[in-house]
């Protein structure tokens, strides 16, 4: 039987008492330091500064990230953006700590009190044992090289700087949602910026009003959760500072051309499972350029510490990358996944330029860095990237068209005294993008509608996706039904476009002559170009595939990784390592694994796809060169031509997975199976329970309408989940209902129309409250109980008067869902309930409703994955005229939305 992926928003606690409690105690650690500090005159130094490190890890850090992700599970897009924006804030705070306590020595500071020193002998004893214990771990415990060039200061304020704009934003933000959010992230906010002045000033009086501001965050983030805890404890607002918003975006309306943008395209699904990830990937992508951009213009001469702080902000990016995935959003997952992969990769690249290869000769340096060449394939991919996001909004085309700009001013070809001046320029250009991004999509998320103008489609999505199909497989099924459970579904391709991405870097950037080997500037600059994109990244991608479900999805990124890290440390760091010709004969016997292991892999792409298992051969012989180079019999020629053979066809499935996962069916052509499944063939080729038919096609619609006629039950999809339909023209259709689900007699049913105008046609006696808050909720995933009368039999329900509802009331549902309008429009009325068997789980794919009603029921009309996890939100209006309605159940609206809907409409018809 098929399970949810997932819980209800709604059984989730109230994550903000985490996330607020953990800036408030972080605030608090940093506070005690600030005010010893200024009285004593003494910072804290060695042990201290790394203790006081892990705690701000670890609290403001993991605890803040989990408050993160459990705030995007709750489908609430501010606390999602701003709890894991400051867990990367104070993660990376926390490891300048512990970076500021390991470059320092060591001291003996004693503080005894008058009566004490009386005891001269102990005393002097101590102290001397005390001292040079200290003289004994200084002169034994040598700081690495890398470590005793930072220059911390720097690369603190260079890091703090774009968290206290985004902090700003986060805090402007945050008054459309409630009151108490603004004052934390506002007090954070003049916190940070104090913080930075206390660092490039010598000064106690910054830390002293740092110090004032972080007990405000501290008494406002106790509040604040103290109200959270309570409303979870009690499901209302007792404690007041939530449920009203300083000023409510929904109030706001717009007459921008956005708002009008998708009509240019494709009709795209709403989801509601988890929050919009895109305001915390501009977030990540406002950040990173921030510190490169200090470091190119020659603030700090090591990038030490900016290495950290940017791979923590990065990691953050995957997270955006992430929760695209689990919205199937494809191209929001491999344009995270590319960006966190490029500044990654950039970071630890500055790293090795600046403090571990800062003693070679600057002319071997530029030597070594000509003959990379790994950078040329982000350029690739940012230009394809470009191309496909032409159909988006002017704001993306812009971010894209500048990422571009920015992997071209980072080929490795460009001399050294222009590099860092481009470099620079254009992560100004694109840090500037980036910061209106984040503020253009978390407004536009929580307002859900397009406040901020982010600017018209250059072209619309089916001109592109014209363009496009000039490329189409010759191969490509006509009339197939989307289903999840298919392995060549591009919603479960979803990953498949940063899997190729993460192994063409790694393959163009392992590609070298057999001089470059002799230098130890290219060899170890190459070490995070490989390591990064083929082991780090895919990892992450693996998990992504795990996600997917499909068989086998994951063995391939995973061997992989192993085969990208191996590489790494005999190919680049073993000629540094040294490693002996008796040593190599354990990567003799690894690289005869891989050869064995991929073998197997080929057969596994035989029954994917031309793409990947041409992937899979090239690999086989990159494989061989590999391990003739442990025998030292490495044809640097073959090698050369099969790495580049190897990232020409990961660029093309890069491409093609993105476009097809984009448009969500196949557009550009990835090749057959070589080998055909039998058992797939036979099982899809038995005979279905029930009729099916295509939401997509116009006959499919005509043909679940008949059977809806005839009297029959089919399975419909509507905006949250499938539901069970019947037509109200057959009241024994409605009574089969219950007994198909097993649906106890009490339970009554609801009916579904197309639109308000219905309503409006039949002239119920509604007040102007209750049609006011109907214009304003429907069609969407909120369903209203009113008074049942006479008005039905005008609506069309005729003969089914009695089957639906109660005896008095009557709960209405408008589908915000094109497919479930247009057949209420051919068939009339239709009394619907959710599709799945009584108390369990509700279906969110026609995959499920057929196996478990399809024995049940004449048909289902197939239209994939469902918007929802859950049903709709239901209202109770009947004492709406009193000023008050109540919720039933809350489903995918949350309640605070409704209420806040209702206030809205309240006040607009005083």
């Amino acid at each position: 039987m098929a399970t949810l992926d997932g819980f209800p928003a709604s059984f989730y606690g109230e994550p903000g008492v985490l996330g607020m409690l953990a800036n408030g105690i972080s605030a608090f650690l940093v506070l005690l330091q600030n005010f010893n500090t200024a009285r004593t005159g003494v910072s804290a130094e060695g042990v201290e500064n790394i203790l006081a490190g892990v705690h701000l890890i670890l609290i403001g850090g993991v605890c803040q990230l989990i408050a993160g992700l459990l705030s995007f599970r709750k489908y609430d897009h501010l606390s999602g953006t701003a709890f894991i924006g400051y867990a990367a804030l104070w993660g990376s705070y926390g490891a300048t700590r512990i970076f500021l306590g390991a470059s320092q020595p060591i001291t003996t500071n004693l503080t005894m009190s008058h009566d004490l020193m009386s005891n001269t002998t102990p005393l002097t004893t101590l102290t001397t044992n005390l001292s040079v214990s200290a003289e004994l771990w200084n002169s034994t415990s040598q700081s690495p090289d890398w470590l005793s060039l930072l220059l911390i200061p720097q690369s603190a304020i260079a890091g703090l700087v774009p968290y206290i704009l985004l902090s700003f934003l986060l805090a402007f933000c945050s008054a459309t949602v409630n009151v108490i959010m603004p004052f934390v992230f506002g007090a954070i906010t003049l916190t940070l910026l104090f913080e930075a002045v206390a660092v490039g000033v010598s000064s106690a009086w910054p830390l002293v009003v740092s110090g004032i501001l972080e007990l405000l965050i501290l008494l406002f983030a106790v509040y604040g959760s103290a109200a959270l805890l309570v409303k979870g404890l009690a499901q209302r607002y007792v404690l007041k500072g939530f449920g009203t918003p300083l000023f409510n975006v929904l109030l706001l309306g717009t007459n921008s051309p956005a708002a009008s943008a998708q009509s240019l395209g494709q009709e795209k699904k709403k989801n509601t499972k988890y929050a919009e990830p895109q305001a915390l990937f501009f977030f990540c992508d406002t950040v990173s350029p921030f510190i490169m951009l200090f470091y190119s213009f020659g603030y700090g001469t090591s990038f030490s510490l900016g290495a950290v702080w940017v791979s923590i902000i990065s990691a953050a990016q995957l997270l955006s990358s992430y929760y695209a995935h689990l919205r199937q959003d494809g191209y929001l997952v491999t344009k995270a996944g590319l960006h966190a992969t490029y500044w990654l990769t950039k970071a630890w690249e500055e790293f090795v330029l600046s403090a571990v290869i800062v003693s070679e000769p600057e002319r071997e340096v530029a030597t070594g860095r000509q003959a990379m060449v790994g950078d040329w394939f982000f350029v690739a991919v940012a230009l394809l990237l470009l191309v496909v996001s032409l159909s988006n909004d002017t704001l993306e085309v812009t971010h894209n068209a500048l990422f571009l700009l920015l992997s071209v001013s980072t080929v490795p070809q460009i001399p050294l005294h222009g590099y860092y001046v481009f470099f620079g320029v254009s992560c100004s250009l694109f840090t500037s993008v980036s910061l209106y991004g984040t503020f253009c999509r978390l407004i536009n998320s929580i307002a859900e509608k397009s406040l901020i103008p982010v600017g018209p489609q250059p072209i619309s999505s089916d001109r592109l996706h014209s363009f496009l199909s000039c490329f189409r497989s010759p191969w490509k099924l006509q009339g197939a039904l989307p289903s999840s459970s298919s392995a060549s579904s591009p919603t479960n391709q979803i990953p498949d476009a940063l899997f190729y991405l993460t192994n063409g870097v790694a393959a163009l950037s392992a590609l070298h002559a057999a001089s470059s080997s002799q230098s130890v500037s290219f060899l170890r600059l190459s070490v995070p170009w490989v390591l990064v994109s083929g082991a780090v990244v895919q990892g992450f991608v693996s998990r992504l595939q795990v996600r997917g479900g499909q068989r086998f999805g994951s063995v391939i990124p995973s061997f992989y990784l192993s085969v990208w890290a191996t590489w790494t440390w005999y190919r680049f760091a073993g000629p540094l390592l040294q490693i002996s010709p008796v040593g190599s004969y354990g990567f003799t016997a690894g690289a005869i694994a891989f050869l064995v292991i991929n073998a197997f892999l080929m057969l596994i792409a035989a029954y994917g796809n031309l793409v990947l298992l041409s992937l899979t051969v090239v690999m086989e012989i990159v494989l061989v060169c590999f391990l003739l180079s442990t025998l030292q019999q490495l044809p640097y020629q073959l090698e050369i031509a099969m790495l580049a053979v190897f990232s020409v066809i990961c660029l093309y499935g890069t491409l093609a997975s993105l476009v097809n996962c984009t448009f969500r069916q196949s557009v550009m052509p990835m090749g057959p199976p070589l080998v055909k499944d039998v058992n797939q063939q036979q099982k899809s080729s038995a005979a279905l329970p029930c009729p099916v038919a295509d939401s997509r096609l116009t006959s499919g619609l005509l043909k679940i309408s008949r059977l809806l006629d005839d009297g029959g039950v089919c399975g419909i999809p509507t905006d949250t989940v499938y539901a069970l339909a019947a037509s109200c023209k057959n009241p024994q259709a409605i009574e089969n209902i219950y007994n198909i689900k097993d649906r106890p007699a009490e339970k009554p049913i609801c009916i579904c129309i197309s639109s308000v105008e219905q309503l409006v046609a039949a002239k119920p006696p509604f007040s102007s409250l209750l049609w006011e808050f109907m214009r304003n909720v429907y069609p969407g995933g909120i369903s209203c109980i009113v008074s049942k009368g006479d008005w039905l039999l005008r609506l069309g329900v005729g003969p089914a008067y009695d089957r639906v509802g109660t005896n008095d009331s009557i709960m209405i549902r408008v589908p915000d869902h094109t497919v479930t309008g247009h057949l209420c429009d051919i068939t009339g009325p239709l009394a619907i309930t959710s599709a799945n068997p009584s108390g369990e789980p509700d279906s969110t794919h026609h995959d499920m409703v057929i196996s478990r009603l399809g024995h049940k029921i004449q048909g289902v009309l197939c239209d994939g994955d469902s918007n929802e996890i859950v049903a709709s939100t239901v209202v109770n209006c009947l004492k709406i005229d009193e000023g008050t309605i109540s919720i039933v159940r809350e489903g995918c609206v949350p309640a605070v939305k409704v209420r806040q809907i209702f206030e809205r409409v309240k006040t607009s018809m005083l």
